[in-house]
Formats: structure tokens, sequence, C-alpha cells
């Protein structure tokens, strides 16, 4: 429990409405949507602005109190889990969108816009944001700097780390400091925008974002492709861009996925019948539709080398939304069905077959049900499991072991064990699997420097 002076100086900072201590609230910011994890803060703090955020640090600094940055609460590798208990600093009253600057194509936001709704918010002047994960109508903007989030538009125009051009980031020290300029080319110095993006809230609050933003493409066209088998539809991931094609998303969704997902938002759009293993959802965008047309009618031919069944074509935008609201709800969908553990594993696409039947091998052997998704055309996979008296694999010796198996075949195909949602909590466990002990020292320095009395976000992607 916090002394009722250290609270009485919250309040003086950010005012007593925005200093919480009842259950209610510390149950609220107990948990993300990492698998069934709770861990109580001392105290909830909803700061208003950087001056706020910086004297709230210098406090939890002076005092070396663990302080947890949190956003909307969307993850999914514990990032935003007081483990430590301490402040659980919300970033959600930092949410205005500052400007957008048309000249120069870019937005100067706060960290706690939902990413829709800054998305929206350009689309308004014809201009586009690209980046857009699967949890986008509830995540903040701040959320998505720190994970690095990509998303399935990621396959053509990158993750946020190719968005970002400066930030504004409060220290664990407390001190305010830009991390870069507000241009596309920069080569003055160590490049700390890119450092502080994908950091996980460790190394710094951010609380101003300036991103880069590009035309809106004038057009879009949407498909599914069923398969008679998910080793065909991975295959058929990497012939599409070896044919020359660059789609704009390209997303699989297994049988089991797919059907769990249809009965869950009752959406018969998609048909489901025996013999389809997976769908492929594939997206083509730009500004010619005759173009457009053209590309997806030769993808379709070639897919036809891919034993595929019959092709479906969006008419309009609401079966366009339709698709796309199945592939945005299964993650929902399959944790409600007992799936709560979620592994978001990445290899070089060609290595997609490899990996799916890797997962569904480990599954057989280990006795748990297994369904796979995800953003096939960069190679990320995300990996469901479900097995009976196991909800959560932190903390649990026969999961952590079952998980090692699976990223050491991950790292072994030439991947990795995180592609968008970070390490976390949950994840650190299995860093050595991908990093030697050298590259891992290397990331605890720079902790250190950012961070001597290791206050914030303790115990995230490694331990000190």
């Amino acid at each position: 429990m916090f002394s009722p002076e250290l609270i009485q100086q919250f309040k003086s900072i950010i005012g007593d409405n925005y200093v919480f201590a009842d259950e209610e609230t510390l149950q609220h910011y107990s948990h993300d949507e990492t698998e069934k994890l709770s861990y109580l803060p001392s105290v909830v703090l909803k700061p208003k602005t950087t001056e706020e955020i910086s004297a709230i640090l210098k406090i939890c600094n002076e005092q070396k109190i663990p302080v947890t940055p949190r956003g909307a609460g969307t993850g999914l590798s514990g990032g935003a889990l007081p483990n430590l208990g301490g402040v659980l600093l919300s970033t959600e009253r930092l949410n205005q969108i500052l400007e957008i600057d048309e000249r120069n194509l870019q937005v100067i936001t706060e960290p706690g816009v939902v990413t829709e709704e800054l998305q929206n918010a350009v689309k308004e002047k014809n201009l586009f944001y690209p980046p857009d994960p699967q949890s986008k109508g509830s995540c903040f903007i701040g959320g998505n700097i720190a994970e690095n989030s990509g998303g399935p538009k990621a396959v053509k125009y990158g993750t946020v780390k190719d968005y970002v051009l400066n930030l504004e980031v409060v220290l664990p020290t407390g001190e305010i400091i830009w991390t870069g300029a507000n241009v596309i080319k920069n080569a003055t110095g160590y490049n700390l925008t890119q450092l502080i993006v994908g950091s996980e809230g460790t190394l710094g609050i951010v609380t101003k974002i300036v991103l880069r933003l590009i035309p809106l493409p004038k057009f879009d066209l949407l498909m599914l492709v069923p398969f008679h088998s998910v080793e065909k539809a991975g295959e058929a991931v990497s012939a599409i861009f070896c044919a020359g094609f660059t789609p704009s998303a390209l997303e699989l969704v297994e049988i089991n996925a797919l059907k769990i997902t249809s009965d869950y938002v009752d959406n018969q759009t998609v048909p489901v019948h025996d013999g389809i293993a997976a769908h492929l959802i594939i997206e083509v965008d730009g500004n010619n539709q005759d173009v457009l047309m053209q590309d997806m009618q030769a993808i379709a031919v070639l897919l036809e080398n891919y034993d595929t069944d019959e092709i479906f074509f969006a008419d309009d935008a609401q079966q366009k939304e339709e698709l796309w609201k199945l592939r945005r709800k299964t993650a929902e969908a399959v944790k409600l069905k007992g799936y709560t553990i979620e592994e978001d594993t990445v290899v070089p696409r060609a290595e997609l077959p490899a990996l799916i039947n890797g997962a569904k091998a480990l599954g057989v052997e280990h006795n748990f049900d297994v369904v796979c998704y995800g953003h096939a055309g960069d190679g990320n996979l995300h990996i469901r499991i479900r097995k009976e008296g196991i909800s959560n694999s932190h903390g649990n010796a026969e999961m952590t072991g079952i998980l090692a198996e699976l990223f050491k075949l991950v790292k072994t195909l030439g991947g990795t064990i995180s592609a968008e949602h970070g390490i976390g909590l949950i994840q650190k466990t299995y860093m050595p699997i991908v990093f030697d002990e050298v590259q891992l020292n290397l990331m605890r320095g720079i902790k250190k420097v950012f961070d001597p009395n290791n206050i914030l976000n303790v115990g995230k992607i490694f331990d000190i």
C-alpha cells in the first residue's frame, strides 16, 4: 500500500479525480488481453499532459517505485501487466490528434488516440496511415508504437516503424526529449526514434508522435480463396510474390478457426464445407481499377495450380466488410473457445507450410488443439493453443517446454518468436533461443542507460 502522503503527491500533480486506488479500478487495470493473467497495481494514475507524466516519473524514480505504462490494454504479450504492483500509468487522457499537415503528409498525435480514429481522420483528407492491427478499433496508437504493430497491410506498406518520424518521450528519470526531427531523411546521430519504437514501454513513455502519411489509394479489390490443404495454401503465398504480385493484404485462416469465428459473429458469407482446409483472403489496392482487376484475375489463374476450390470475389463494400470482419474477429472468437495461449511467430514466407506442419505435429505429440491464422503475406502466423487444464503458458512448466520446442522450430526455419505482439512478460523466457548472451547484454545495457533505477515496465522483454 502507498502512503497517504505519496497518494497526495500524485493528486497534487493530476487532480483528485484521476488517482484511483479502489478495488474495481485496480481490477480493471490488472489485466490486458494476454491469456488469463492478472496482477493488481497499487494505484492507477491518469495524467493528461507530458509535464504531469514527467512529474510522476521523477517521484517514482527517486523512490524506486515500479511504473507500468498502459494504453488501451489490448496487448497479447503482457506488456501492460503491472506484474510488480506499483503505479499503473494510463495514457488514455492523452487522446488528441494535434495536427494533420497536408502539405508535408504528416500527422502529429498524442498516444491515447484509437488507431482507427486516426486512420479515419486522415482519410477525410485523402491521406493514408496503413498500419492496421487486428484491434485497430480499440487499440491506441501509442501502444502500436510500443509494439511496432503491423496488421494485414504490412505485407505491402510495412509496419509502424516505417511511418514514425519523431517522438516526444518522457524518460524514466523525468526528462523530456524529442528523439529526432520531422523529416523523411535523417542521418544525424544514433536513431533514437527507432530505438523507442518496439521497446514496449521499457525505455520511456511516448507523449507525442509524428507520423508520415501517404496518399490514399482510390480502389481496392478483395477475394477469398479456399484450399483443400493448409500446406497448399502456404505454398500459394510464396508463389504469388514469386510471380511478381504484391497484394495489399494476404491473410490465412485455417478452417477450424474460420468455423469458430463464423459461428461467433453469425456470418455465413464464407462457405464452410467438408474438404476445405484453409482460406486465403487476398486484397490488392491502387489507383487504376482495370489494372487491379487484371492482377486479381492473374492471381486467380495462378492459384488453380494449388488445389483450390471455387474462388469468391467480393462484389461490393458490404461483402468486403463482412470478409474483414471474419478475419478481425478470429482471435476474439477462438479465445472464447478456450484457445487462450497465442504465439506470434514469423518465418520467411516460403517456410509457412513447414511451420504449420510443425505446429500441428506438436499438438498431436503433446495432446493439445491448435488453430493457425495470420498475416501469411509476410510470414507472420498466429498459433492459438487449447490444452485441457492449462489456460496460461506463463508459469506453467509443461507449456513452457512445449513452446520452447515450437520456437526452436521457428528459429531453425529462419524466423523469430514475435512479429508484432512483442515479448512483454510471457515471451521473455524464450529470448535465449533467438539471441545469445552478447546480444542480450547489449539490450540490458541500453535499458540501464535509459532507466538507471529500473522502474519502467520492469521485468518485460528480459530481467536485469
